[in-house]
């Protein structure tokens, strides 16, 4: 096993709670409702969001709220061995527990008996998947304009060699110790997801939470941005259109 820290030094030179290079925008595919791309280092995401429209199977409809549908997927090109293409047991996983955390925000009463689809594509892989397919998604959502408490961020702290980390990458997420992604709304200073793998002491645990969570703020902060970028221009028209 190769040595993944040295004198607080991690193997890619980040710092001990430093996130890796970020890069987002908005509205990257013409045909979906909304849409996004993310990227934490060499991990990236797009993600493409359709509805609310008319729902199929017809038995899924709820007459008082809409119905979130969630596929997360690993592009074959995503990892350096080709990932042999259909749902597996790990994808299905981690688009049950995105899209639960995403219906926890979106406001699915504003449309009964309807559908919201999220596509999540995994462009590459290099550890926190689930995060950076996350952050993508919440992004897909707001320029679909679907109305939402706030966007989610999402950010994985670890423990590696016996010490906390924050954004796993690479080797650490292979070789480490602990893996813990967890998904936050600053607003409401709420965790809608947390997993762990691994074993962490108590105290251990409580400081990783707090990291991560400091991590995902820096992620929300460049969300946001993603946006103003977007649609930043538009605010200022209509603040002429007030005065005028």
């Amino acid at each position: 096993m190769s040595e993944l820290i040295k004198n607080d030094t991690r193997i890619d030179g980040r710092k001990l709670n430093e996130l890796r290079e970020m890069e987002a925008k908005v509205g990257i595919i013409k045909r979906a409702t909304g849409s996004a791309y993310f990227r934490l280092g060499n991990t990236s995401a797009i993600a493409a969001v359709y509805g609310p429209r008319e729902l199929h199977p017809k038995h899924l409809n709820d007459p008082i709220k809409a119905f979130v549908k969630c596929r997360y997927n690993m592009a074959p090109f995503s990892t350096k061995e080709r990932i042999r293409p259909g749902p597996k047991r790990r994808s299905i996983e981690i688009s049950k527990v995105i899209k639960e955390a995403l219906s926890s925000v979106i406001f699915l009463e504003e449309f009964p008996k309807s559908g919201i689809e999220v596509y999540i594509e995994i462009l590459e892989a290099d550890a926190s998947t689930r995060c950076v397919g996350l952050n993508a998604a919440s992004l897909a959502l707001a320029d679909a304009g679907i109305p939402m408490r706030d966007l989610i961020a999402s950010c994985a702290a670890g423990k590696v060699e016996g010490k906390l980390i924050l954004d796993v990458a690479g080797k650490e997420d292979t070789e480490g110790e602990v893996d813990l992604p967890i998904a936050y709304i600053p607003h409401e200073n709420k965790i809608y997801l947390l997993q762990m793998d691994g074993i962490i002491t108590e105290e251990e645990l409580k400081k990783a939470i707090d990291m991560a969570i400091e991590g995902s703020k820096k992620i929300y902060e460049k969300q946001v941005e993603a946006l103003k970028e977007k649609y930043g221009s538009f605010e200022k028209v209509e603040k002429k259109e007030v005065e005028a």
